[in-house]
């Protein structure tokens, strides 16, 4: 008999509709941002830029084995032609020509305002595109390495908003520890160790004794600047050969530096960069092909299923979020050891809060966490090299790209985005 207009839709038929709707949405509101940037591109890198002025895109550096030859493009041109594509891609949203892969579509849009922006403002100059890409690997490292610790910790069910005080203790212990030892080395291990302990305090307080995991990773965040900003005046300021741990050197893989363009920035660099490409690799393969993995994942999920199974469930939370500290202590201890060669007071800067927002762009996955990263230290990165390009945007919004950045890419995904499903949830023993 057919459905009639009284008749309530079945519930699966009405969550169809529910979710079709809420990707109609979507797609246009993309679809209409995709179109504002190319107005943009054209208005204001096209239409208002000066005529007869090139920008040169540089694509490798004096010291590459390979020299790879620069780029001319005229800046006028670019800004024209890159904002017309940029705009019919965002009409093709709007209009349902394109009703598939709308994060993909605005991603291309968003790269071709990025290169009509580059073309902008290194007219009548030059812009290095090697340097800009390894900064922002440069850049994405403490982001990734804390967006993994995250993720160990909520993949098991805890919520881990204590990544930036890890990253703040990691980075302090690490800087004394070197310098006292005389070698980096030992203040990596240091590091790692003050991120397990203050993952193991944040397990003690969220799975032994149940407290607020949000509150709990606050009071982690507290405590560290406290204490660090506290000693790092009363031992760091007064006995300065504490606070000179030393740096670890770049070093190249043979053979593969010498490659164009990714052999200089791919295998030619500091052991971190190293270790992000390993973490990534070896947390995939563990979480999704291994027996470790599976029981991570299932106490996050479904803590209650697990443990009628014979699964430990307090344990194996345990002993992820003390593994996520220990990644996250190693993240902090790239502050010290790598991109200053001293530590100052809060100078993780608000990055363990940018590594969870990347977590959750990157959907509680390691390579969508490394994504994430690059995303967001390559809005950092470039908003340097806007400013280095001395361009008539003011200072202060520059400064803001990278949070910009942040809100507008969490905003967009997470309603896309699904937690594991016991996060944040404790779990008792019967």
């Amino acid at each position: 008999m057919p459905t009639t207009l009284t008749e309530p839709l079945a519930p699966s038929r009405e969550a169809d509709l529910v979710a079709e709707r809420s990707a109609a949405r979507r797609r246009v509101g993309f679809g209409v941002a995709t179109a504002l940037l190319g107005l943009v591109a054209m208005l204001a890198f096209g239409i208002g830029s000066e005529s007869g002025l090139d920008a040169v895109f540089v694509l490798s550096r004096s010291s590459d084995a390979v020299q790879i030859p620069d780029v001319t493009v005229p800046a006028r041109a670019t800004g024209l032609v890159l904002g017309v594509v940029v705009a019919a891609l965002g009409a093709l949203l709007v209009t349902g020509v394109v009703r598939r892969r709308t994060f993909l579509v605005f991603g291309v849009g968003l790269a071709l305002f990025v290169v009509a922006l580059l073309a902008w403002a290194a007219r009548g100059d030059d812009i290095s595109i090697i340097g800009l890409l390894d900064g922002t690997l440069f850049r994405a490292t403490p982001l990734a390495l804390g967006a993994f610790a995250g993720l160990l910790c909520e993949r098991a069910g805890v919520v881990n908003i204590a990544i930036e005080g890890m990253l703040l203790a990691g980075a302090f212990v690490a800087a004394l520890t070197a310098s006292a030892a005389g070698t980096p080395w030992v203040g990596l291990v240091c590091g790692m160790a003050a991120g397990v302990l203050l993952g193991a305090f944040l397990g003690v307080m969220a799975i032994t004794y149940r407290v607020d995991q949000i509150i709990g990773g606050t009071v982690i965040n507290i405590f560290s600047l406290g204490l660090t900003s506290y000693l790092g005046t009363q031992v760091l300021a007064r006995y300065t050969d504490l606070n000179d741990p030393g740096a670890f050197r770049a070093f190249g893989i043979p053979g593969l530096e010498r490659l164009p363009l990714v052999g200089p920035l791919l295998f030619h660099n500091t052991i971190y960069v190293f270790l992000v490409f390993v973490l990534t690799a070896a947390l995939w393969w563990g979480l999704f092909r291994t027996r470790w993995g599976l029981r991570v994942r299932s106490v996050g999920e479904h803590p209650r299923a697990a443990d009628t199974v014979g699964i430990d469930v307090l344990r194996t939370r345990y002993r992820s979020v003390m593994l996520g500290g220990a990644v996250a202590g190693l993240g902090g201890t790239w502050f010290t050891l790598d991109a200053t060669g001293g530590f100052n007071e809060n100078m993780t800067a608000g990055k363990g809060f940018i590594a969870l927002a990347a977590l959750i762009f990157g959907r509680w996955h390691p390579v969508g966490a490394l994504v994430a990263a690059l995303v967001f230290a390559f809005s950092e990165e470039l908003q340097t090299r806007l400013a280095l390009l001395d361009t008539p945007i003011p200072s202060d919004f520059l400064l803001m790209t990278p949070y910009v950045v942040t809100i507008v890419v969490v905003a967009g995904v997470v309603g896309r985005s699904r937690a594991p499903a016991a996060d944040g949830q404790p779990y008792v023993v019967e």
